[in-house]
């Protein structure tokens, strides 16, 4: 099930507010919502559910143990463990078939590669298993004693399928102590309407142009579909993945949670490094405590610090996918952001930083999207030398160019830009802020209107981030 589609809005969504508002007790909420999230994940993956609650009760034992333990010895072979436990199954399922692959292409091997399906969402519920463990070993966050709130933190149905990636200690006190109000309902729904509308006018929108263009031959790709087709992405996966979390921060808040933000308007960003402090925030920070820092972050040397940092994108591309594609766009990152510690590149004028980063930025995309290495590099290719003007380019670039493409494009370039809270603090010193609120639940009524009426009319249309 999807946020985006007609049985989550019209069906699930107002059975799971009701009976969240009716039931009485903090321990019968949390049970609720346990239920519900089973329900909303078993909707399409009946059978991996099963996985999901394995992997629960496991990190919640082994945290148990941690908190049990008669010294930091005992404690830390049950940590090693979990990290076995959750990297392996992670592994199996997510990468044994690349590995395979790679191993036969690599070494003329013949290895029969095993034909293993995705659980939808595993790289999200098994980082945040994972920090509670880690968390309840340094000492964080005490080992909870009530599973079900563990089973509640890994399996919440907002942020279970894509995100965000949440740490126990932020919500373990919502956990045991919250309360669903009018007011968190209604700016809660507010968000959701926003990240509905940004993946279902805006993202879908975008995946019908990239779709085309990524599907297309060689020969029909010049500079001018290239690029419309890297730029079309680049908002696709922006307004997708952004949207999820919209929804997800806003959903959570209806059910008296408050998340934190996942993205801070990258695309403003004047260096690579300021790119990842405002995209995926959630992933970037996890991969900085969990994975940078332990191995020594910056605290010996610089070599050692470049190394940690390339180690850390490797890891961050894999993640994202098992394919190569994804591999090299986290080390193009990981290369910027050292490159960018010898070269004065953050220093630059502002409109040069933000043309160079979004240069980068938009050159890996290409990559990220693309199905194989060798597609990739085209379009690279292409984006630079590619000045021919075939009549079958000509044909497909202009094809794209609809309209709709490009006003949805024009409002993208907006929406991108922290125009909102430029408003809201000329607002607030003007005293309007109340009118600029009743208009901003106005406006989120209407999108509502205009997403229903859109997918009304629609298919299937999943997330980008679900197959990671």
């Amino acid at each position: 099930m999807v946020f985006s589609s007609l049985s989550f809005l019209c069906v699930f969504l107002p059975i799971a507010l009701l009976l969240a508002i009716l039931v009485p007790s903090i321990r019968a909420k949390n049970i609720v919502l346990v239920l519900l999230s089973l329900v909303f994940y078993a909707y399409g993956e009946p059978i991996y559910v099963i996985l999901m609650l394995i992997s629960a009760l496991i990190n919640w034992l082994l945290g148990q143990l941690i908190g049990r333990a008669q010294s930091r010895s005992a404690s830390r072979v049950a940590l090693s463990f979990a990290i076995i436990f959750d990297l392996g199954m992670l592994g199996v399922f997510k990468y044994s078939s690349f590995v395979v692959e790679s191993l036969n292409a690599g070494f003329s091997f013949e290895f029969i590669e095993p034909n293993i399906a995705l659980p939808i969402g595993i790289s999200f519920y098994t980082f945040q298993a994972l920090s509670y463990v880690i968390d309840v070993y340094r000492g964080d966050v005490p080992p909870e004693r009530n599973f079900m709130r563990v089973l509640l933190y890994i399996a919440f149905f907002p942020q279970l399928i894509a995100g965000p990636i949440i740490r126990y200690h932020d919500v373990a006190e919502q956990i045991a102590s919250r309360r669903i109000t009018l007011s968190g309902i209604a700016c809660g729904m507010r968000r959701f309407c926003v990240g509905l509308a940004k993946k279902v006018l805006i993202a879908n929108t975008m995946a019908l142009t990239a779709d085309a263009i990524f599907a297309a031959s060689f020969d029909e790709v010049n500079i001018a579909v290239a690029w419309i087709g890297a730029l079309a992405y680049l908002f696709q996966i922006y307004f997708d993945f952004s949207g999820y979390s919209d929804m997800a921060i806003g959903l959570a808040r209806m059910f008296g949670f408050t998340y934190k933000e996942n993205f801070n308007y990258p695309y403003i960003s004047t260096s690579v490094q300021g790119f990842w402090r405002r995209w995926h925030i959630s992933l970037s920070t996890w991969f900085k405590e969990y994975l940078y820092i332990p191995l020594g972050g910056n605290r010996k040397g610089k070599a050692r610090a470049a190394l940690n940092k390339i180690i850390v994108f490797f890891c961050c591309g894999l993640w994202h996918g098992a394919a190569w594609t994804f591999v090299i766009w986290g080390l193009i990152h990981g290369f910027f952001l050292l490159l960018e510690e010898y070269l004065p590149l953050r220093k630059l004028p502002k409109p040069l930083g933000w043309v160079y980063c979004m240069l980068v930025v938009t050159f890996a995309f290409v990559l990220f999207r693309a199905e194989s290495i060798e597609q990739g590099l085209f379009f690279m290719q292409q984006m630079i030398f590619g000045w021919h003007f075939e009549h079958a380019c000509v044909v497909l670039a202009a094809a794209q160019l609809t309209p709709l493409f490009l006003g949805t494009v024009g409002v993208a370039i907006v929406a991108s830009c922290p125009i909102k809270g430029i408003v809201e603090r000329h607002l607030t010193t003007s005293g309007a802020l109340n009118a600029y609120e009743v208009a901003s639940f106005a406006l989120a009524f209407i999108l509502l209107v205009l997403c229903i009426l859109c997918l009304a009319s629609g298919g299937y249309n999943p997330f980008i981030y679900f197959r990671f």
